[in-house]
């Protein structure tokens, strides 16, 4: 339905096709809207609209042809034995008369008849709506006796009265329902929805069963994008689920092989190069305190700390495991260590403060950015809530900011903003990008706004 409508917006349609388009296009927007969203949900349907349009046709026709066809004919049998009855009176008139009419009508016809002294027919009923019998019986009579009748098929009773003005008398008829209409075309209606009810039913707990793989699947991709690994995920289900679920449960092996070659590789690469920073300190050490020495060392610390930058953020912190943290505490945490280093940071928390995190790694996440904060301003507020399974941090503070235009370029690695940082500073322009990674790793996302104190927000969303 989207590619028919990208399809209509791309070609240009003739003037007086432009309405149907359009009209095209708000109802399948609106059925868009309206149509259920989950898979379970959408094949349910496909499963119980087909049936149900089915059923409906099956009692249209069923009702308007099988069961008026044969309550007609059997409406006009009866109504040919009383104008039997009516002929027999008129025509052949004898003594005892009316008590063999009543035998032959008990015995041959099964009716209960009695012949009444000539009187004026009752007033009419009211007539019901929709009654097949009514009509059916009323149709019959009118055609085939001709004559002035009553009926009376209105209550509960087994029975229908009919009423026929003769000459000289009245006949009385009464028929029992069952000899007028079909009276078990109900059990076929029972039986057709009872049992597709039954269907429905099964259908219900099989497709169940074939959306659990899929739903078990699902939340293993969205753990592992969180960084908790399922170790109980079994591939299960059709043989395509089965296969999505093998294709993903690979993926998973690759990339966890691919992150243990690197952290190895990584983890090579720093010692040696720590080694050489070690012997450069110790080669300092013995030159003695000079202005020469003393830069030297400056150098070497700040290579140190670049190196330990770079390695992080390289190696990530996919390894730690996932474990029920405190946040509250660790933003206290926060808050004294930035006071040790005299920076004015007023840290506050709402809500549950169990949130389940790779704690060191979300540590160092909001470390660089209450380290970038402190380093580009005087104030920083830290403020926390945990709320519709959301954990959401705000640092923020009143600096020079950055430019909105400018917020994306910083969080490329080893970027530094010309206009809104001062390159005199040290750093190796990874404290944002460690961030945001750490925080994507946990399946949320960093976002840079401004702040109501003048400077930089940057906003921590992850769920818990």
């Amino acid at each position: 339905m989207a590619n028919l409508n990208r399809y209509l917006d791309a070609i240009r349609l003739p003037f007086p096709l432009k309405p149907l388009a359009l009209a095209y296009r708000r109802a399948s927007r609106l059925i868009y809207r309206l149509m259920p969203k989950g898979l379970y949900t959408r094949a349910l349907l496909i499963i119980v609209m087909p049936i149900v349009i089915l059923q409906s046709v099956l009692v249209f026709v069923f009702m308007e042809r099988h069961y008026e066809l044969v309550s007609q004919r059997m409406s006009d049998a009866v109504v040919r034995e009383i104008g039997a009855l009516v002929y027999i009176l008129e025509n052949f008139p004898v003594e005892d008369q009316q008590q063999r009419i009543e035998q032959l009508a008990s015995s041959v016809l099964g009716l209960s008849v009695s012949v009444l002294p000539p009187e004026p027919l009752p007033p009419p009923a009211p007539k019901p709506y929709f009654d097949v019998i009514d009509q059916a019986l009323s149709r019959a009579i009118s055609q085939k006796i001709g004559k002035p009748f009553w009926i009376d098929t209105v209550g509960r009773s087994r029975f229908v009265e009919i009423r026929v003005q003769l000459e000289e008398s009245v006949l009385r008829v009464f028929a029992r329902r069952s000899q007028t209409f079909a009276s078990n075309s109900h059990i076929f209606l029972v039986w057709m929805f009872s049992t597709s009810l039954v269907l429905i039913i099964i259908a219900m707990l099989f497709l169940r069963n074939q959306i659990r793989p899929i739903i078990r699947l699902a939340n293993a991709a969205e753990s592992f994008g969180k960084g908790r690994m399922e170790e109980d995920f079994r591939a299960s289900g059709a043989r395509e689920v089965r296969q999505a679920a093998q294709a993903f449960i690979e993926m998973r092996r690759r990339i966890q092989r691919q992150i243990e070659q690197r952290t190895t590789m990584l983890a090579g690469v720093g010692h040696d190069l720590r080694t050489i920073l070690t012997r450069f300190r110790l080669q300092l050490a013995l030159f003695g305190d000079t202005p020469e020495s003393e830069a030297m060392r400056k150098d070497v610390d700040e290579m140190s700390h670049m190196l330990e930058d770079y390695l992080a953020f390289a190696k990530g912190d996919g390894d730690e495991a996932v474990q029920q943290t405190d946040m509250a505490l660790m933003l206290e945490e926060l808050e004294e260590e930035a006071e040790i280093s005299g920076t004015d940071i007023t840290a506050t928390f709402e809500g549950e403060p169990e949130v389940p995190l790779r704690r060191l790694a979300m540590k160092r996440c909001l470390s660089n950015l209450v380290t970038n904060a402190a380093k580009f301003g005087n104030r920083v507020e830290v403020h926390g809530t945990f709320e519709n399974g959301w954990l959401t941090v705000s640092v923020d503070d009143d600096g020079p900011g950055i430019p909105e235009d400018q917020r994306d370029s910083a969080f490329r690695a080893f970027h530094r903003l010309d206009s809104a940082r001062n390159q005199d500073q040290p750093g190796s322009g990874l404290g944002l990008a460690i961030a945001r990674d750490i925080a994507r790793s946990h399946g949320g996302d960093l976002y840079l706004e401004d702040s109501p104190l003048g400077g930089l927000r940057a906003r921590v969303r992850v769920p818990g």
